[in-house]
Formats: C-alpha cells, structure tokens, sequence
C-alpha cells in the first residue's frame, strides 16, 4: 500500500535572502566573541622579528614588537563587539523611550529635542576626548558613557518622528481617554508599531558605536598597551604598514566588516511592511 508523501515547502526566496544577509553578522560576531581562545600564541609574546612578513608562525606577520598578527586579530574583536553591542542597545532604548514620550507629551518633547540640539552641537572626537581625559581612570565605562551620550539625541529626534503619527491615532488617543498611564501607551501602544523605526535605528547605531568606540582605541583613551584592540592596533603598527601591511590593514578589513555586517542583519530583519515607512534608515 503506497502512501501519499506530502511535499516539502520550499524555502521562501525572501526567508533564503534574510538568512543569507544575517548570516555573516552572526559569523563575524561569533569569531570574535570565541576568537581568544582559538589565538595560536599568546597576544604579548614576541614569536617573530619586528614588522616580520607573513609566514612560519606568524601567517599574518609580526607587529612592531614581533607579536604575532594573527593571535592579536583573533583576540582583539571582543572588546568591541560587546561594546558596541552594549552602545547600541543602551542608545536604542532610550531613545525609544524618550521618543516616544516626547510624541504623547509635547510639553516633554520639546524639552528633550531642545536637549538633543545642544548636545548635537558637540564634536564627537572633542566628546571623546573630553569625557574619557576627564573621567578617573577613563578605560571602557568611560567610552561608553560617552558613545551613549553623543548617540542619544539623533536617535531621539528619528524615534519622535516616527512616534508622532502613532501617537496622533484613533486608538492611542482612546487608550488616552481611558485613563491608560504613560507607560502603557508607550510600552503597548506605541512602541510595537515602531518595530521597523527601531531594528534599523539599532543597525545604524551599532555601526556609529563601532566607530566611536575605535575612534577611543585610536586616541589611546580606551584601552592601553599592551592591550589586543582592532582600533589599537591600527595606531600602532602604522609605522610599519610598508614592512608589514597586515599588521594595519587585518584590523582595518575586521572594524569595515564588523560595522557593515551587523548594519546589514538589521536592515534584513525590519518587518516588510516597515520598510517603506523607513526609507532613510
């Protein structure tokens, strides 16, 4: 007796697509979160001359202090990954909240887009400076105290205007009405018909927290020497970028990667439906 085999639904073209695009964020993300435990030699342990080319026990060469490339690469991405990731999160929420605040509460709007106009005002490498030159110890709490406050208030102003249609609703207005407080018309009113608004806000500002936070290892007010950081070892070894080209431009090719994989996950992820109505993100 033969039976019937139902056939197997394929694969949607546009679930295939969203894959494909996710897929190299959660690769990237991944190596460089596991990335110092899979380095061959220790990240502070000379293993081949200065500036050494690519071979041997090195594949990617020495750096200035015959330190091996490769393991600093592989040990070097967490930092920044996480925090990043932390930057992007902390900058998305709040400005979620804030935003969303500002649309139902004019009054409250208008205080905060003013606050966000001044603090717009301030050069992000002067910011840097300042806030990490200025703060005891400076290190990473510093650089993310800093990154959150300079992102903040561009998120606010995209999140507000998104929020504003939302808020002017038939629904939202009757929740109102109702005698619904604050926080329920933002946290179930609002904000799940911001989805889309926030998925490619978080891509974008992952991808400024990136460069904020390796503007920081650049100036040396994140991490120091001896310290394995992609944006570190740029300053470093750019004196040696003609004996050595990898030794600059492996860190170089890690940050472009990082930045445009992750930015490109999230543009993958916004709803179809909420695409349209964030053409500029």
């Amino acid at each position: 007796m033969s039976t019937l085999v139902k056939p197997r639904p394929a694969v949607r073209p546009a679930l295939r697509g969203t894959v494909l695009r996710v897929l190299p964020a959660l690769l990237l993300v991944t190596l460089a979160l596991i990335g110092p435990w899979l380095a061959p030699h220790a990240i502070d342990a000379p293993v081949a001359a200065p500036y050494a080319e690519p071979g041997g026990q090195a594949p990617l060469g020495g750096d200035q202090l015959g330190r091996d490339v490769l393991s600093r690469m592989l040990a070097g991405g967490r930092e920044l990954v996480v925090t990043s990731l932390l930057v992007a999160v902390l900058v998305t929420v709040l400005a979620a909240v804030l935003g969303t605040v500002g649309a139902l509460r004019p009054a409250v709007g208008r205080l905060v887009e003013r606050a966000a106009d001044v603090l717009m005002l301030l050069p992000a490498v002067l910011g840097i400076l300042l806030v990490t030159l200025s703060w005891p110890d400076g290190g990473r709490l510093a650089v993310v105290t800093v990154s959150v406050v300079l992102g903040v208030p561009y998120a606010v102003r995209l999140v507000a205007g998104a929020a504003a249609p939302v808020a002017a609703t038939g629904y939202v207005e009757a929740a109102a009405v109702g005698g619904e407080r604050l926080w329920y018309l933002v946290v179930r009113e609002v904000l799940p018909n911001l989805r889309a608004t926030l998925l490619a806000l978080f891509g974008l500002r992952f991808v400024a927290a990136v460069y904020l936070v390796a503007t920081a290892g650049f100036l040396q007010v994140g991490p120091q020497p001896p310290t394995a950081d992609w944006a570190l070892m740029i300053r470093e070894n750019s004196g040696g970028i003609l004996l050595n080209p990898w030794a600059v431009l492996a860190p170089g090719i890690g940050i472009g990667l990082l930045a445009m994989s992750v930015n490109l996950a999230a543009a993958a992820l916004v709803p179809a439906t909420g695409r349209k109505a964030v053409p500029a993100l």
